[in-house]
């Protein structure tokens, strides 16, 4: 929750970052922002120890932009990157930066995967002061000579533990092997295991470390449900659960269960969008939109959502394919009853998932007793708003974003605005990302 006891002008943000927040209806800081603003602008090394949700990327964005105002980069020589574990994260954070960094006179651009290499290319040889990044692909343009990163005299890992699941850590280490080793550096993680607590030793000079403590998923505001479901009635009982009112996102473990369920779903009428790895860069900015604006309510996804992505107002999770740890059930559940609000979880399991559904969730602090329902249970229309689906087969055709741009986009020079935007504002305008952190 925000921290009412000080303001951004007291962190020593100047007046235009004030004003561009307030613009976005940010007003009050988190408390990660109270706490490590200050002592970023300061230059000091960083460990913030914070889950998705709590404020990092303004607590490392803002004093990042600042400090850089007033400099320019050269050609392909950024000052600044910002490495993400996820396309999607990379994105948002961008978004999350461009007001004040329009602001501030400060060019950000963001470099993923999935977008043609040459456009990127071509981007940053027009000169960006902030790379805002997934690993491979930069480290993929700094080896073919597309882009100088010794100029980079800031650097920020974000979800260095998630980068540490995923495999990442190697592309980490050589993009920061190839910037200053005098600059400042700033490294997130909700933990510090093994991989991460090296990378730390390795890169970090007398950090400043700052915590947000984390209340265990059983304590936070959300509630949850566990029910048991006969296998050939599971596809009815998600369906009638999709139809509700409200956001929704459903988890499964496979890309392939994910289209199947989706297809199943659009079919009965229930407007849904698939979200994995094997979408293009643009289909999965253009379905985040979607979602996120509304016009797509349902969201069935694989794990690549369940770290690093906020989507507000998600008031239902569903595992439809019951979590394999308590890690992924924590991380799953993360997506609602963010910042105090309250949200409802909800896991699904045969007979035969029963047993470690139940182990899972124990290990995560909650409480599971199954109970049996069927698509029309009045426990599922009473706890969930559960109801039958429409039966009009949704049409094929996907919305087009109302962000007029995709994630390849490459017009936009102006400071703020980069290739990758899945949204392209009006400077001034007000009301598209109140609170957006």
């Amino acid at each position: 929750m925000p921290d009412h006891h000080s303001t951004f002008a007291d962190l020593g943000l100047k007046p235009v970052v004030v004003h561009a927040l307030r613009r976005v209806g940010v007003e009050s800081p988190f408390p990660i922002q109270t706490a490590v603003v200050q002592d970023a602008l300061a230059g000091s090394d960083i460990l913030g120890r914070a889950p998705t949700g709590s404020g990092k990327t303004l607590a490392f964005g803002l004093p990042l932009l600042q400090r850089l105002s007033g400099g320019s980069s050269r050609p392909s020589r950024p000052r600044s990157v910002i490495l993400a574990p996820t396309r999607e994260l990379a994105l948002q954070i961008e978004q999350a930066l461009d007001e004040p960094a329009l602001a501030l006179g400060v060019r950000v651009a963001a470099v993923v995967g999935g977008v043609p290499v040459r456009r990127q290319v071509d981007r940053l040889a027009r000169g960006v002061d902030v790379v805002v990044a997934t690993p491979g692909r930069l480290e993929d343009l700094a080896a073919r000579g597309s882009v100088d990163l010794s100029s980079v005299t800031i650097s920020v890992v974000d979800e260095a533990d998630r980068m540490a699941d995923l495999g990442f850590l190697p592309q980490v280490v050589s993009v920061l092997d190839r910037t200053d080793a005098d600059g400042q550096r700033m490294l997130f993680s909700a933990t510090l295991d093994h991989d991460v607590d090296e990378l730390i030793r390795r890169y970090l000079r007398s950090p400043v470390t700052h915590t947000v403590d984390v209340a265990p998923i059983a304590e936070r505001t959300a509630e949850h449900y566990f029910f048991r479901v006969a296998g050939p009635e599971k596809d009815s009982v998600v369906a009638s659960i999709a139809a509700r009112d409200g956001r929704t996102i459903l988890f499964l473990r496979t890309k392939f269960a994910v289209d199947r369920l989706t297809d199943s779903l659009r079919s009965v009428g229930v407007n849904a969008a698939s979200l994995h790895g094997d979408k293009s860069q643009a289909n999965r900015t253009r379905t985040l939109a979607s979602f996120e604006d509304g016009r797509v309510p349902v969201l069935v996804a694989t794990d690549v959502m369940a770290r690093g992505i906020h989507v507000g107002s998600v008031s239902v999770v569903v595992h439809v394919d019951p979590p394999a740890d308590a890690k992924e059930y924590t991380h799953r559940a993360g997506r609602t009853a963010r910042a105090g609000a309250s949200g409802v979880v909800v896991t699904l399991a045969t007979d035969s998932q029963m047993p470690a559904a139940i182990e899972v969730a124990t290990a995560a602090g909650i409480d599971a007793h199954f109970v049996a329902v069927t698509e029309d249970d009045p426990v599922l229309v009473s706890v969930i708003g559960a109801r039958r689906p429409p039966g009009r087969p949704v049409a094929e055709h996907f919305p087009a974003s109302a962000t007029g741009t995709s994630a390849a986009a490459t017009s936009g020079s102006r400071p703020g605005r980069a290739p990758g935007s899945s949204r392209s504002p009006r400077r001034g305008a007000t009301g598209r990302r109140s609170g957006r952190r």
